[in-house]
């Protein structure tokens, strides 16, 4: 029985998968190109109680990223995002911040493949749970061809992308699927464009 895709890269990790600095990886992370996590117990941001999964801002953290290595491993964090809010909260209680260690620091599985996607980054092929793996492109915009080709575009996008995320899921036993991201930013270029012409 085969386990299920590795959810978090450290940044190590990542560092070794794509052969660069953990330095260009803060820079990436500061740029938007995906979010550096940390998990935290509860701290008290003003009225709000966080605990959990939080984003950091490596600028404020900058001394952990120097490319010559001579930097800490850990530093004090003051301010948070929680995950999937856009403002940043600061830390009151404890009133110093948190501190955060570089080896605690992930980013999700599935900004590291779509940040590979989009620099047609070559994967490295291997074995075992969380390897990773690339996927059928070409075999899927054929299933979508012959999807549109003889039942037409479903109501939504969303549902599009479900049925060739299910297609993966057929090719595969399972076994492997892109995220419903990865899928959409393939499909949705054809979507625009027919629905522009729908219009």
């Amino acid at each position: 029985m085969a386990l299920p895709p590795r959810v978090f890269f450290t940044l190590h990790e990542a560092s070794a998968r794509w052969g660069c600095n953990i330095a260009d990886i803060a820079a990436w992370a500061d740029t938007d190109r995906f979010q550096i996590l940390t998990g935290i117990a509860a701290v008290r941001c003003g009225e709000d109680i966080v605990a959990g999964k939080v984003v950091l801002s490596p600028m404020e953290l900058l001394p952990l990223f120097r490319r010559c290595g001579t930097g800490p491993s850990e530093g004090m964090m003051r301010r948070i995002q929680p995950l999937g809010r856009q403002d940043w909260l600061l830390i009151t209680e404890p009133a110093g911040g948190i501190p955060v260690g570089l080896a605690d620091m992930m980013i999700l599985a599935e900004d590291v493949h779509t940040f590979e996607e989009e620099n047609d980054m070559v994967r490295r092929v291997a074995t075992g749970p969380g390897a990773a793996t690339s996927y059928d492109w070409e075999g899927m915009m054929v299933a979508l061809i012959l999807r549109i080709h003889d039942h037409g575009f479903p109501p939504t996008q969303a549902e599009l992308v479900a049925e060739m995320q299910e297609w993966f899921a057929d090719q595969t036993n399972g076994k492997k699927m892109p995220d419903s991201r990865s899928i959409r930013r393939r499909i949705t270029p054809i979507w625009k464009a027919v629905r522009r012409e729908d219009a």
